[in-house]
């Protein structure tokens, strides 16, 4: 027996790590924040600060599923963490929660870059802007190399125009995120420019099956659930979601069921990788977050990108 083979075989029996003069690395514990609190931190060299919860529950040797939450146009990750009342969530499900700002600013807050997608003041993103995908990334791959994230359980959820951010990032990162969860804002791609009442296949070319979970409501003013709207929304979310069932290539009819008096389901299941695309209706539900953050979390945490 080599003295590589050797030394794995000892390892496998609990043999201390340091065997015939080799060191074997151990995973840092995670460090970044503090047990029970939201910290703001800086990550990387961007100097953009993020808040990051991180639960009491959490075990610092063992990397933990990472819920990355993007605020609305105009927004910050100070007030959608606010209102969403996520934090709750993770602390009973055991998962880190972090809240970045965009990386455009407009008035009070932030926009996200989606490329060809005009911001709420009209203007489309352009070299200057800061790269939001690639920022994200660098969070994930920081926390990641932190010892805090489990790279294969990272999911992404957002409000309106984190919705659609959330959404642009299941699209280009299918192999970053293991599932994507819109609140008010699921998009499968930019509207065609001849026909946009229907998604563009060009801008929307996931390498992976992506599980979606979509929340809104049928009255919603700003993003309607029927179309319309400002112009980078216009097609229906109903077909934003027949749009994510065949990327997905899921094979079953769609099925509608009510889950409480006055929310009902969409379901397209039957899909490559299980990745199942599911849109959930608060009748007479607005502009707001609407999700249920235990349905949201049960959904996404199904999955895994190994």
């Amino acid at each position: 027996m080599s003295e590589f083979a050797l030394a794995r075989w000892l390892l496998r029996l609990g043999a201390p790590l340091l065997l015939l003069g080799w060191s074997v690395p151990v995973q840092a514990a995670c460090a970044v924040g503090a047990p029970d609190a939201t910290a703001q931190i800086d990550i990387g060299p961007t100097g953009r600060l993020l808040l990051l919860r991180r639960p009491a529950t959490l075990d610092p040797d063992t990397p933990a599923p990472l819920l990355i939450l993007l605020h609305g146009s105009g927004g910050t990750g100070a007030h959608i963490l606010k209102t969403s009342k996520l934090e709750a969530t993770a602390d009973r499900a055991g998962f880190i929660l972090v809240a970045p700002d965009a990386g455009i600013p407009v008035g009070k807050g932030f926009v996200w870059n989606i490329p060809g997608v005009p911001t709420t003041a009209g203007r489309i993103p352009d070299a200057n802007d800061p790269d939001d995908v690639a920022y994200l990334a660098g969070v994930v791959d920081s926390l990641v190399a932190e010892g805090c994230v489990d790279r294969a359980r990272v999911y992404v959820t957002g409000l309106s125009g984190g919705g659609r951010m959330a959404s642009w990032l299941g699209c280009v990162e299918s192999g970053r995120y293991a599932a994507i969860a819109p609140v008010v804002g699921l998009r499968a791609g930019n509207p065609r420019a001849d026909n946009p009442q229907e998604p563009d296949p060009a801008t929307c070319t996931p390498a992976l099956p992506v599980p979606v979970i979509a929340f809104a409501g049928d009255r919603d003013a700003t993003n309607p659930t029927q179309g319309g709207g400002a112009g980078y929304w216009q097609y229906t979310m109903h077909a934003a979601e027949q749009r994510w069932a065949a990327l997905n290539g899921c094979q079953t009819a769609p099925t509608t069921a009510w889950i409480t008096p006055g929310i009902y389901e969409e379901r397209y299941s039957g899909c490559r990788g299980e990745a199942d695309v599911v849109g959930r209706m608060t009748v007479g539900g607005t502009h707001v977050w609407l999700a249920d953050n235990d349905a949201l979390w049960a959904f996404v945490s199904r999955y895994r990108r190994d």
